[in-house]
């Protein structure tokens, strides 16, 4: 229990009285003068007429009089008559380095008659604080503004808003050195990234211009494929042989569709129908004939034995289908190299079906409308070429979808070669659809001379390149392919060459008529295991065997028969 100071309180023989209480709520006592019996009792609350002021209750003390002092009004600010009264200190000396009087709790002066004025004595409760005092130690003068330190608020928690600024400079600086990093991260990544193109750009460029022959210092030698490695004779070729029958005016069209796989190069070969052939029975025979007369497969066989091909299937193509077909592509576009005339017309003047143009839009009429049409006194290669413009159009309109392209021939209900289903037909010229589009597709006619024979050097373009046609080695059975050109300058002889040639089991090819005569005969032969059939054939056409001999044969025989002036066809 805290000990406290009462208004009664003695403490010894003094007095002290409550006189209010301090800006901080604590009890002011003061001391009650002790009264001389001389001395007039001191009534606080009297008035003198002498003094200007009435007397302040809350005045730090009293001055004790004695006799007749006059009475004076109190100035609780005026200091200048009394001597102050250092503050207490507890726990330093007295102010000057002089040793400090004991504490005085009541504020007892010495037991003269007269004590001097004190500033102010004051009690405070216990469980208070005690009157703050300034850094000098001085006491803070009453009615002065406090002087605050934050050392006296210690509990209080001021907002430092620096600090959140120093956090988001911090903040923005690492995100910052973070997003420079990462662009630059980003740039390597990007410069790696263009150099393997780059580099990947190059090695392509230099395999395409490899496979296609065209780097300086390689060039494709006579027995190496156009634009690849692998020899003509190992490339992988489908063929399919397609025969255009015009039903109204009558006559035929034959050409070759090649899908070379290995160069993925598309190849429409347009075959003439003067072109010589061989029947079954040996015979020599035109195509336009062979077609009439030998229908699909023995025409098929004739064409693979002179151009020395493998035929996989012949599609049968009448004017009709022709039209339907370019009907269900949608129409075609051909750069028309003439002007064809409606057949139905009556006058003279009439717009023409077909006009003579680049990028005419065919429909499925004018396209077998110009596919078909000859013109007066024009050769039969010109209308060949026609039909080879309207097969490739349609090819670029044809789907290079392999289902698509099966669901568009099925679509044209027609009655195919047995070896050739609607299934392989629709697969086939997707394939090269996709060809055509993709600019690997090419037209060659097949040159043939007037008497429907292939010169060596003209047939070679298109038979070796093209086709691959070269001499096989026949089949175990099979009867060794003979050509044979007349140089002995009668003409006769080759009938009597041929006669006697079937006669001996070897399949006659007609090699035509040389522009002169040659004295000596000539039997050669290019493959060493043909020699003997060369020996075989010469002693069959009565020719000494010293005419035998190792050179070029023509491409689709084994070996090539050169008739001359010595040739006895009665020996």
């Amino acid at each position: 229990m805290n000990d406290r100071y009462d208004a009664g309180h003695d403490g010894g023989d003094d007095q002290y009285q409550l006189v209010g209480y301090d800006e901080y709520g604590r009890p002011v006592y003061q001391q009650v003068p002790q009264q001389q019996p001389h001395q007039q009792p001191y009534d606080p609350y009297a008035q003198q007429p002498q003094q200007g002021y009435g007397y302040d209750p809350y005045a730090a003390g009293a001055q004790q009089q004695t006799g007749q002092y006059p009475a004076q009004a109190y100035d609780p600010y005026d200091t200048g008559q009394q001597n102050p009264v250092p503050p207490y200190d507890p726990y330093a000396g007295a102010q000057g380095g002089a040793p400090a009087a004991p504490y005085d709790p009541y504020g007892q002066a010495a037991t003269s008659a007269q004590q001097p004025r004190v500033a102010e004595q004051t009690a405070y409760i216990p469980q208070q604080a005690g009157p703050v005092e300034e850094p000098d130690g001085r006491a803070r003068p009453e009615g002065s503004e406090r002087d605050y330190h934050t050392g006296q608020f210690a509990f209080v928690e001021e907002p430092d808003g620096d600090s959140e600024d120093v956090i988001d400079w911090l903040n923005f600086t690492e995100n910052r050195t973070e997003r420079r990093e990462e662009a630059k991260r980003r740039a390597r990544s990007r410069l790696v990234a263009l150099v393997v193109v780059l580099a990947l750009v190059a090695v392509g460029g230099v395999g395409y211009l490899w496979y296609a022959g065209k780097l300086p210092g390689l060039s494709s030698s006579s027995d190496s494929g156009k634009g690849t490695g692998t020899s003509t004779a190992a490339q992988n070729r489908d063929v399919i042989v397609v025969h255009l029958h015009n039903t109204k005016s009558g006559g035929t069209s034959t050409a070759l569709l090649v899908d070379n796989t290995t160069t993925k190069q598309g190849t429409t070969v347009l075959l003439p129908n003067s072109l010589a052939l061989t029947d079954d029975d040996g015979t020599t025979t035109t195509l336009a004939k062979s077609v009439e007369d030998d229908g699909s497969s023995g025409t098929r066989d004739a064409i693979d034995t002179v151009l020395g091909t493998q035929i996989q299937g012949t599609w049968r193509l009448d004017t009709p289908y022709l039209q339907n077909l370019v009907d269900l592509v949608g129409n075609i576009d051909v750069d028309t190299n003439t002007d064809v005339p409606d057949p139905a017309a009556k006058k003279k003047g009439t717009a023409p079906l077909v006009n003579k143009g680049k990028d005419q839009t065919l429909s499925g009429k004018t396209a077998v409308a110009y596919a078909t049409y000859r013109a007066s006194g024009e050769a039969q290669n010109a209308q060949l070429e026609r039909f080879g413009q309207v097969m490739q159009a349609v090819l670029r309109k044809l789907s290079s979808d392999a289902g698509a392209a099966t669901t568009t021939v099925q679509t044209l209900a027609q009655i195919l070669d047995p070896s050739l289903t609607d299934k392989d037909l629709g697969t086939f010229l997707a394939k090269l659809a996709d060809l055509a589009k993709g600019g690997d597709y090419k037209t060659a006619l097949l040159p043939v001379q007037a008497d429907g024979t292939l010169s060596a050097q003209a047939g070679d373009s298109v038979v070796k390149d093209v086709l691959g046609g070269t001499a096989k080695s026949p089949d175990q059975g099979a009867a060794v392919r003979v050509s044979v050109q007349n140089a002995s300058g009668v003409k006769d002889n080759t009938e009597k060459a041929r006669v006697v040639l079937l006669n001996g089991g070897f399949t006659f090819l007609e090699g035509g008529t040389a522009s002169g005569t040659q004295a000596a005969s000539k039997v050669v032969y290019a493959d060493a295991a043909d020699k003997e059939n060369a020996t075989e054939v010469a002693k069959t056409l009565g020719l000494p065997t010293s005419a035998v001999s190792k050179g070029k044969t023509t491409s689709n025989a084994n070996v090539s028969v050169v008739l001359g002036q010595n040739y006895d066809p009665s020996s």
